[in-house]
């Protein structure tokens, strides 16, 4: 009764509201983009711009809501917590689940989630992302204050280093306590996926040689994506009713790709919305939204970051250095 009067009170609002929509060559003449925390909603079934208010009864219907980030982008970050209290308000049943931490975390992030732990100890000991403070505490600070579940859902990094390094058979090695803990089937995906991670890799300036990391690599990611998909739907069968509110790189999102399909294959009968970003230009100005439309239920445009690098040379050395500066992961095979 109580989410029924929350859902008429929002519905109510809504209409006293309104919202603005624009037809897909109106919003190419809408006034830029101002600032790096602005975004701009766009309902991708008819290209017009919507506000928040006006997509949160359609955004509430799903069972899960899957909101695709530019990791690090400031505005992202903020319309995910935006995203985050209006569906709560509207469905209360709600949990939050995470890209930024990985499946075998979950016992130091729970040990905070219940607070046993201080921040800076939960960040050290469940392997928070470097920017965990700026763009995700947040959402899982929200998520305490209303005592909603918070879900480790990527896969170990050190295992996905692994099956980088050496394929899926790595799996095969692992002890039956780690092995486990992933999914049945942790390399589903599809030709489209696939075709989508070797270009993004660059795969025409890979010589022969290297056609076999690529296929390692776009393995690793599938495995991402399986584990992903296998604890989101593990936490719509432990809360039944509850909504699904995921984290994640738009890679793994976009176009109903990667961890969409995985969850898909796994559960048709999900309804599933998902966000995507898209840049304007360095200027704020808008894309044609045409092109960008197959992304997601809705877009979110957003102001490019600056570009980190000019100087090719100081890229090298800095990847390299952060390279240098990783742990390093022990791939033998057990016996």
């Amino acid at each position: 009764m109580r989410q029924l009067s929350q859902c008429l009170m929002v519905v109510a609002l809504l209409a006293e509201a309104g919202c603005t929509t624009l037809n897909a060559t109106d919003v190419a003449t809408n006034p830029p983009l101002q600032t790096l925390y602005d975004t701009r909603l766009i309902d991708a079934a008819t290209a017009a711009a919507q506000t928040l208010p006006a997509l949160t009864p359609q955004l509430a219907s799903a069972d899960v809501v899957v909101i695709g980030e530019y990791h690090g982008h400031p505005a992202a970050h903020l319309l995910q917590s935006q995203v985050q209290q209006a569906l709560y308000q509207a469905r209360p049943n709600q949990v939050l689940t995470l890209e930024q931490f990985a499946i075998d975390r979950q016992p130091a992030l729970d040990l905070y989630l219940q607070g046993e732990t201080g921040e800076r100890e939960m960040m050290e000991d469940a392997a928070a992302w470097d920017n965990y403070r700026a763009s995700y505490r947040p959402l899982v600070e929200f998520a305490i204050a209303n005592g909603l579940p918070v879900v480790a859902a990527n896969a170990p990094a050190n295992v996905v280093r692994c099956v980088g390094r050496l394929g899926p058979g790595y799996l095969d090695s692992l002890p039956a306590e780690v092995r486990d803990t992933l999914p049945e089937q942790p390399f589903v995906g599809s030709d489209a996926y696939r075709d989508k991670f070797l270009s993004a890799m660059g795969e025409g300036r890979h010589g022969a040689g290297d056609q076999g990391r690529l296929m390692n690599s776009y393995q690793a990611q599938l495995l991402r994506d399986n584990t992903m998909a296998s604890r989101i739907l593990l936490a719509h069968q432990q809360h039944p009713g509850a909504q699904i509110i995921h984290l994640t790189g738009t890679f793994h999102s976009e176009s109903h790709l990667g961890t969409i399909e995985a969850l898909q294959h796994r559960a048709p009968e999900l309804s599933i919305a998902v966000l995507s970003p898209v840049h304007t230009n360095s200027d704020g100005e808008f894309p044609d939204i045409e092109t960008h439309r197959h992304k997601g239920d809705v877009l979110y445009l957003l102001r490019p970051l600056p570009v980190p690098f000019k100087d090719p040379e100081r890229q090298i050395q800095h990847f390299q250095q952060q390279f240098a500066g990783a742990p390093a992961v022990d791939c033998t095979p057990a016996r």
